[in-house]
């Protein structure tokens, strides 16, 4: 449980610090004025944070300036997808 909650601390603490330079998560009001790029997955998250930090991550490495959420399930460990927009 210790690590877990370290693991959050930690990402939280680096997305602060490149969050500059981060995607950034965008209503569909915002979407409307972005191209969308494509779309990105991930999975084994732990937690619905931990989730989104995994896609945001994944939008930031292909080069998206922001990203909408579009789907999250699971039971113990979590899967996703988002539309990604530059």
């Amino acid at each position: 449980m210790k690590t877990i909650k370290y693991a959050v601390a930690a990402i939280a603490l680096s997305t602060l610090s490149f969050g500059a330079f981060a995607a950034q998560s965008v209503t569909t009001a915002q979407a409307e004025n972005l191209n969308k790029i494509g779309v990105v997955s991930a999975e084994g998250a732990t937690t619905l944070d931990g989730l989104e930090a995994k896609l945001a991550e994944k939008a930031q490495a292909a080069g998206a300036t922001g990203y909408s959420i579009t789907s999250a399930t699971g039971n113990n460990k979590l899967s996703g997808t988002a539309i990604i927009y530059k």
